[in-house]
């Protein structure tokens, strides 16, 4: 049986190494079957188009990384073998190692290849032990995966104007449209928060998207008595506002100000 192996790597001398190395292991055989990328997109893309078995995966590289690759990986419903090649150093390769996550150290060599091919044949990429490594090492995603339609959506986080929790799902808002996602809100939190300030305990809004804020009066009683009003965000490409609470607001109004 022939295996389907996808090199990535955006420096073409370094696939042309990779598809040598690979040639030495099938010792003409014509059991491995070579596919390339030059890109974390184009990885994306032909896995979807020629489901290879194994990824051999360059961390280091300009767009979207080895990292962030994998994780969008792991979100298919059959993810391939993914073993990563890096020129990380000893202390960085600690994460791989404790969440025994294979990789390549760079140079390869070929005995070293033909083992971990051997040993991808069982594996398959672990989603919770990737959020562990790129925990460690501080790797933050470009794009968010959801899938719709049986299909995998890439949204750029970029393009996010608002995250927000509406029972198991968490809606991603963008000014073109609605996505839903089943990652918390407080795992987005956690690695976005940076990028979004918290206005509600169901809310995270785009820093860069928060055009202003506009006081809403309280409602009138029938005692004649007014409801304390609020404050809601306005956004930059939406019509709609959303409200803040007042525990949230001191630290809504200081984000907007930073």
């Amino acid at each position: 049986m022939t295996l389907k192996v996808l090199v990535v790597d955006d420096e073409p001398p370094a696939r042309v190494r990779m598809r040598q190395l690979l040639a030495e292991v099938d010792r003409g055989e014509g059991g491995i079957t070579v596919i390339e990328a030059d890109g974390g997109m184009a990885a994306l893309d032909l896995v979807d188009r020629e489901s290879p078995a194994i990824v051999l995966l360059d961390i280091h590289m300009p767009g979207m990384n080895g990292i962030e690759v994998a994780r969008h990986l792991s979100a298919r419903e059959v993810p391939p073998a993914v073993i990563f090649v890096t020129a990380f150093d000893e202390h960085a390769l600690e994460a791989f190692e404790v969440q025994a996550i294979d990789y390549l150290l760079k140079p390869v060599r070929v005995e070293r290849l033909a083992a971990a091919l051997t040993r991808a044949k069982a594996l398959r990429t672990n989603e919770p032990r990737l959020e562990e490594v790129a925990r460690a090492l501080g790797n933050q995603r470009t794009h968010l995966t959801v899938s719709e339609r049986g299909r995998m959506v890439l949204i750029p986080v970029d393009e996010i104007i608002y995250l927000r929790a509406e029972l198991k799902y968490v809606t991603i808002r963008t000014a073109q449209r609605e996505h839903l996602t089943e990652e918390s809100l407080t795992s987005l939190e956690t690695e976005f928060g940076e990028r979004f300030a918290r206005i509600h305990r169901n809310a995270l809004v785009s820093r860069k998207a928060i055009l202003g804020f506009q006081r809403v009066k309280g409602e009138v009683h029938e005692d004649g008595e007014a409801g304390e009003g609020h404050w809601e965000v306005m956004l930059k490409d939406l019509a709609e506002r959303l409200p803040i609470s007042r525990r949230q607001w001191p630290s809504v109004k200081a984000a907007a100000k930073s």
